[in-house]
């Protein structure tokens, strides 16, 4: 099949390109182009935010499958969408969760209620101008994504002081439960959605099918880092007490946050290959020392305001 790839040289887009390839399909990426992309895959430049760009750049295209990646608000997807309405086989749109509203019955699950104030609203509006389209989509929630080449500070951030053997400081108590997922178990089910009947005009949670208190994070880092769970100094703090302006003190939303995988589990024939401390070893070798971030400067600030209270 040819795919286009919305976005695509970053992150999940690297390991869902290389999948696609390895299954023998056509990529085309849509972007900006300021990166390279790897060999064998077409690329259009162009500014997604434009829909005039898509329109120009896109129209004239044909399409089996299109990758939504990188829309954040119905404004990005939209265009994109009209377009190709009755032209394509599949339209897999990542979303988020991050749009479930707060609950006291956990784990999520795909139908619970959306929160209206949540900073992916954009997400799940896109989701529901989608539902009201004839077009075969796939919407994909994941909880924190992790493993090599990610771009946020999430398991970086408790190997930087892993690594220099500096005290981890956690919000609360510790024991707030969330659930991430590795990148390539992400672009794995992005995959199985292809071909599945089951899976048009769904939505699906995918992350790790186990899930994790923050102190409990914290020690699986240090086991991924080759140290004892039991050498790691953890300082709990009270995150109201302290005014960190716009710097973050802590990489995760101070929050119960976790996910039912059921449903992509039964319906995709989805499992998680990775489990979370073969996971946290994939980002520690191959990214985090490969990239030689253990010998770089680290500002703690923050933590040295938190300590000196603690």
């Amino acid at each position: 099949m040819r795919i286009l790839i919305m976005g695509g040289t970053r992150f999940i887009g690297v390991y869902l390109t290389q999948i696609l390839q390895e299954l023998g399909h056509e990529v085309v990426m849509f972007n900006r182009g300021n990166r390279p992309v790897p060999d064998g895959v077409g690329l259009i430049t162009g500014d997604r935010t434009d829909p005039n760009q898509i329109k120009e750049k896109l129209a004239g295209e044909e399409f089996d499958v299109i990758f939504d990646n990188n829309g954040r608000e119905l404004a990005d997807t939209q265009p994109l969408a009209e377009i190709f309405q009755g032209r394509v086989k599949h339209f897999v749109y990542m979303s988020s969760a991050g749009v479930y509203l707060k609950s006291d019955q956990m784990p999520h699950l795909e139908t619970d209620a959306v929160d209206p104030k949540s900073r992916h609203r954009g997400k799940f509006e896109t989701e529901a101008f989608l539902l009201e389209q004839e077009l075969p989509f796939t919407s994909i929630r994941p909880t924190y994504i992790y493993g090599p080449k990610n771009y946020n500070d999430l398991e970086a951030w408790f190997f930087d002081r892993i690594v220099r053997d500096r005290p981890i400081p956690i919000p609360g108590d510790g024991m707030h439960i969330t659930q991430l997922g590795h990148v390539k178990d992400l672009a794995q089910a992005m995959t199985l959605v292809l071909g599945n009947s089951h899976a048009i005009r769904q939505i699906y949670n995918v992350s790790g099918d186990r899930y994790v208190t923050f102190d409990g994070l914290a020690r699986a880092c240090a086991v991924a880092a080759g140290k004892s769970a039991d050498a790691i100094q953890i300082v709990h703090y009270n995150p109201q007490q302290f005014d960190f302006g716009k710097k973050k003190a802590f990489p995760l939303r101070m929050q119960h946050f976790f996910a039912s995988v059921e449903k992509a589990m039964s319906e995709l024939a989805w499992h998680p290959e990775y489990d979370l401390i073969s996971g946290l070893k994939d980002s520690f070798v191959n990214d985090y020392l490969a990239s030689g971030r253990d010998k770089a400067e680290v500002d703690f600030s923050v933590d040295e305001m938190i300590l000196q209270e603690n």
